[in-house]
């Protein structure tokens, strides 16, 4: 892996979202190349037609919403490009990325983690442009 960068999701992007808050032990499911957990109160999102589930604690601290159902990501997240295949341990289980995508992380220190691929992460993230020193 390479030194990590900051970006954040485009201004354009929004995802539907509801909170699984059902009397239930979850549910698991298969997708990223690995077996996923959604845990009561996680939620299930629809991103441009890809359904996946995201912790409650990290939905919380990281969504906000726009309008009902619809919700931004607000915070922002520090990346790295993969230089190889692997995988990822993530809040719901397991994501497999090849060499070129990118390894997200919503917390600087590299904690809650995640991957995209390449082309998906391009066309919804932008780099944080850091503002000159004075």
């Amino acid at each position: 892996m390479n030194s990590r960068q900051q970006y954040k999701k485009r201004s354009s992007q929004f995802v539907i979202a509801v909170q699984f808050d059902l009397k239930t032990d979850g549910f698991t499911y298969e997708k990223w190349g690995g077996t996923q957990r959604c845990k009561p109160g996680d939620w299930l999102v629809n991103n441009n037609g890809e359904t996946y589930t995201v912790d409650r604690e990290s939905f919380a601290r990281t969504y906000k919403s726009t309008g009902p159902g619809t919700y931004a990501k607000v915070t922002t997240v520090w990346v790295e490009i993969a230089k190889e295949a692997g995988a990822v341990t993530t809040k719901e289980g397991a994501t497999r990325y090849e060499a070129g995508d990118y390894i997200v992380f919503n917390e600087p220190d590299g904690g809650d983690a995640y991957a995209v691929s390449k082309a998906t992460f391009e066309k919804t993230y932008e780099r944080v442009e850091k503002s000159p020193q004075t």
